[in-house]
């Protein structure tokens, strides 16, 4: 088969590769019929290449069709139409059975001291071939799944392998009040849907970036909007809009690549330069990410206000301002979304009248063998590239 594997710093390929095949009673095979390129998977084309092996398989965002069904799958049926979540997990288990299916205890990565098996992405969650690929390999297969209709297109479902409960997820962890605001920090995928979530709502919404396109995409939705390069001090423009407060929440939609922090972007670079055996463990015990949206947040947020982390950060040796957060009082919740336990909240959304404009969400649909263009586009902000669907 086809599959897009990551070949080194900013260089992913297309190449044929085994096709995948039933491993254990619990697996299962899809046809994949659309497959997106997520924010996270820039961490691993960028920053995070050090837990990387050429020829590993990317992607975590696909939907398709049952080709195979091991025998232990439960109810899931050769020719069903499923989602499948980006985290593997079994369902059963004390931390599923507590809805944290993030936390799965019957397929975290203990060697590496890490949660749930996540599709490709890295050493560090499992080293799972990805879904970027005409096939995948489902293991777990009797819960890592989310069955959906027949007759909308891909693109009214597709975004519940990771886009909207992480979006979701990150609005509800910010406990924004009945009435209340919140400031949404970087307009990528999971911030402009974030945005659109919290909107939908009823909440107050500001949404900071610097990308003219991405402001424009939250603009049009009725959203607030705050180019980050026109004005002076973030914090100072959003308390002026707000009787001096700040919001009562803010989501941190950025995460560990940050525009801002040039010495912290110098640190990153350098040890990426670095042989794997050298950077991989200095990134696990001495890392840093640049922390200006997550600086951001704490300044822009109102005193008892809660910061809704859902970026993804990789560092061990951050440095927070803990006397402003403890002075502030600042509730900070954050983690990897657990899929399914938002599924149920989110699929009355995904009719016909499509409140959260899904099926218009992706800027461009490429075949998969434009993926390495596609990544491109997608790392530079350029071309109006905000959400990329894979077509294998």
């Amino acid at each position: 088969m086809r599959a897009v594997t990551w070949q080194g710093k900013r260089k992913v390929s297309v190449d044929e590769v085994p096709d995948p095949t039933i491993e254990q009673p619990t697996d299962a095979i899809i046809k994949v019929t659309s497959t997106n390129i997520c924010g996270s998977d820039l961490h691993l084309y960028e920053v995070l290449g050090a837990f990387m092996t050429p020829g590993d398989i990317l992607g975590h965002e696909p939907m398709g069709v049952v080709e195979e069904v091991g025998s232990q799958t439960g109810d899931l049926a050769v020719g069903d139409r499923v989602v499948i979540p980006f985290q593997i997990s079994c369902g059963s288990c004390y931390m599923c059975d507590s809805s944290l299916y993030t936390q799965c205890e019957t397929t975290q990565v203990r060697d590496q001291g890490m949660g749930a098996a996540l599709f490709g992405f890295s050493s560090l969650y499992g080293a799972v071939p990805g879904g970027q690929a005409e096939y995948l390999r489902v293991p777990q297969a009797q819960f890592t799944h989310i069955k959906v209709p027949e007759g909308p297109a891909d693109s009214r479902f597709v975004y519940l392998s990771d886009v909207l409960p992480t979006a979701w997820q990150s609005v509800e962890y910010a406990a924004i009040p009945e009435g209340g605001s919140v400031t949404v920090l970087g307009l990528g995928p999971i911030g402009d849907m974030a945005a659109r979530i919290a909107a939908h709502r009823g909440h107050r919404v500001i949404a900071v970036d610097r990308v003219p396109e991405r402001l424009d995409r939250a603009r049009v939705r009725g959203i607030e909007v705050i180019d980050l390069d026109a004005v002076d001090d973030i914090g100072e423009e959003i308390r002026a809009a707000t009787n001096g407060r700040g919001t009562d929440s803010v989501i941190d939609a950025v995460g560990m690549e940050a525009h801002g922090s040039p010495v912290t972007k110098l640190v990153q670079q350098v040890t990426g330069l670095l042989p794997d055996a050298l950077a991989a463990p200095m990134m696990q015990k001495a890392g840093v990410d640049r922390l200006a949206a997550l600086y951001a947040a704490i300044d822009i947020v109102r005193r008892g206000g809660t910061i809704s982390l859902i970026g993804v950060y990789g560092g061990m040796a951050d440095p927070l301002p803990l006397l402003t957060m403890f002075d502030k009082q600042i509730q900070l919740r954050m983690g990897q979304a657990n899929v399914k336990k938002w599924v149920p909240d989110i699929l009355p959304l995904l009719g016909e009248d499509d409140p959260l404009g899904v099926d218009s969400f992706a800027t461009h649909e490429l075949p998969l063998e434009q993926a390495p263009h596609a990544y491109d586009i997608f790392q530079k902000k350029t071309d109006g590239a905000v959400k990329i669907i894979l077509k294998p």
